[in-house]
């Protein structure tokens, strides 16, 4: 088969894909007409520091004295970003980092994390991205594990350091009083930048890899590491479907050190746009933010977007959150109600993406999809496929439950230590059950070990989730099976009540009862003053099931 000027079918593909991400760049202003002096500082800022080094490189040529970053210390611009990340990166090179080496990154949103990630590409190192929410044992296991030879991190986190040992030590990025780096066998990213040199270090001879985590909510998260592509699918894929804009302001609450997060930071500095962001989530600042910023576009994990509006509610006044025009989520499950909450209060500014760690991205929805079907994650991405197996590799028929398994040239190299996801016809496993609608709409059902066996039926929690979320008393819900003689599991629902609502429990179990199979309906329902989660906004369910059994054994 052969397609576009007689190319191969899928290279013809691959063209008219890449030439339809180009259209969509230059719509939204990522891709110009440069000056010569500019364009000749961006290709040998590409050429030498690859994708994700070379990117900043681009960014300061282009947007110069714009504010690329606005946090707590205040105004970052574009040059200054980038001379103090080629400061960080002569003086890690000076110290002895080498091409491949890893350096790991544990940092809160901030200034400090960009220079750090920057100045690591520049050294053509391997980046590990830590999640903040780890324990000290944590830290230790997954720096062993990732071969890391330099860490970064913020002051606050030197406690849970013990016996992470790296070769070339640490660096603070981030210090709440004084710096206590003159005092002590550790450096600072400040120290560094005004020690060494701000112009652009030599060719590592190896472009940067980045390693991200799993979130780890069944077990020890895993390396998950990734080439950088050729291509401009990771932006292109988006600015298509989303009217995502250059010289805009971008809030980002969600941690950039998950996908999300970083990804939109990429994004956001690819555009030329004012990142702003806090070290810690706060609804109430970033309501201020929002107005005081004139904030275009807002990413975040559902959860915290849930917060922004109770938090408006609670403060008796209405914000101006008129300058929003993209609100993307993502990380988690966003559920019909806080879909269509979202879109009544803010309008069809609302986009959320379903993908994972290992698979990137499989579907989007938008404003249209989630006011016809609020609980979808949308349709396929360009150059993207998604197809709902059974457990025999068969496609199942539209409107049936299936594994869901994507293919996008994207996805993950496989665990760090070895390991990857399932594939299938090149396909790789979300790990996720759903279906299709009839209008071609992604619905995503659960986790495929998710499923609880009750009394010999298959239930996915998901569904019973979705309808207790309808209820105005209830602010949270998640569904677990739990051990039972009788039943084989029986399925037990943790609800934390929306603010100034009460839970009858025998209410909830009345509604389920209205509305789904008996066998669907919880035998429990506990009401709890805060749902477990970790930072992208996931619910930590073996928590639930921890507190299932130590109700049960008390």
């Amino acid at each position: 088969m052969s397609g576009l000027l007689g190319l191969p079918a899928r290279a013809a593909h691959r063209v008219v894909d890449e030439a339809a991400y180009a259209r969509a760049a230059w719509r939204a202003g990522m891709l110009g007409v440069d000056p010569p002096p500019a364009l000749a500082r961006i290709v040998a800022g590409l050429l030498r520091h690859g994708p994700v080094g070379g990117l900043l490189s681009l960014a300061a040529a282009r947007y110069g004295d714009g504010a690329a970053i606005v946090d707590e210390r205040g105004r970052l611009t574009y040059v200054e970003l980038d001379r103090r990340a080629n400061a960080v990166a002569n003086g890690w090179r000076a110290a002895g980092l080498r091409p491949g080496d890893g350096v790991a990154v544990l940092a809160r949103n901030h200034r400090g994390f960009l220079e750090a990630v920057f100045a690591a590409a520049r050294c053509g190192a391997r980046i590990v991205l830590l999640n903040t929410d780890f324990a000290g044992p944590q830290l230790v296991e997954v720096c062993g594990r990732e071969g890391v030879d330099l860490l970064v991190h913020d002051d606050e986190y030197t406690a849970l350091l013990t016996g992470v040992e790296p070769r070339l030590g640490r660096v603070l990025s981030w210090v709440d009083g004084p710096d206590p780096a003159a005092a002590a066998e550790v450096t600072s990213l400040d120290r560094l930048v005004a020690s060494f040199p701000t112009s652009s270090p030599p060719r590592p001879g190896t472009h940067a890899k980045l390693v991200l985590l799993t979130s780890g909510t069944t077990g020890t998260p895993k390396g998950a590491p990734r080439k950088e592509p050729l291509s401009l699918a990771p932006f292109g894929v988006q600015l298509e479907r989303i009217p995502f804009r250059g010289r805009g302001v971008t809030a980002i609450p969600a941690p950039m050190f998950h996908t999300l997060g970083f990804a939109h930071a990429m994004l956001a500095l690819a555009l030329g746009c004012t990142i702003v962001t806090r070290r810690r989530f706060d609804a109430e600042a970033l309501l201020d933010d929002i107005e005081t910023h004139r904030v275009t576009a807002l990413i975040a994990v559902p959860i915290m977007v849930q917060r922004l509006l109770e938090a408006e509610e609670a403060g008796g006044r209405r914000r101006d959150l008129s300058s929003l025009q993209v609100v993307f989520v993502a990380g988690s499950q966003l559920g019909a109600a806080l879909a269509t909450r979202i879109l009544d209060r803010v309008g069809p500014v609302l986009y959320n993406l379903y993908g994972s760690t290992e698979v990137a991205y499989a579907t989007i929805a938008g404003p249209d999809d989630l006011r016809a079907a609020p609980a979808c994650v949308g349709r396929p991405l360009r150059g993207t496929t998604v197809r709902l197996l059974d457990d025999d590799g068969r496609e199942v028929p539209q409107g049936a439950t299936g594994r869901i398994f994507v293919g996008n040239g994207m996805q993950f190299d496989g665990y760090t230590g070895g390991g990857t996801k399932e594939m299938v016809g090149g396909l790789m496993s979300s790990g996720d059950v759903g279906h299709f609608d009839a209008e071609g709409r992604l619905h995503v059902d659960g986790r495929d070990d998710d499923m609880i066996v009750s009394g010999g039926e298959n239930v996915f929690p998901g569904e019973v989730e979705e309808l207790l979320a309808r209820r105005a008393e209830v602010g949270e819900v998640s569904v677990i099976g739990v051990p039972d003689v009788t039943y084989g599991h029986r399925l037990v629902a943790f609800v934390v009540p929306a603010p100034g609502e009460k839970v009858d429990g025998e209410a909830l179990r009345l509604f389920v009862r209205e509305n789904l199979a008996r066998y669907k309906v919880p035998r429990e329902i506990r009401v709890i003053d805060a749902m477990p989660r970790n930072p992208t906004g996931k619910v930590l369910k073996r928590a639930l099931r921890d507190l299932a059994a130590e109700e049960m054994a008390g």
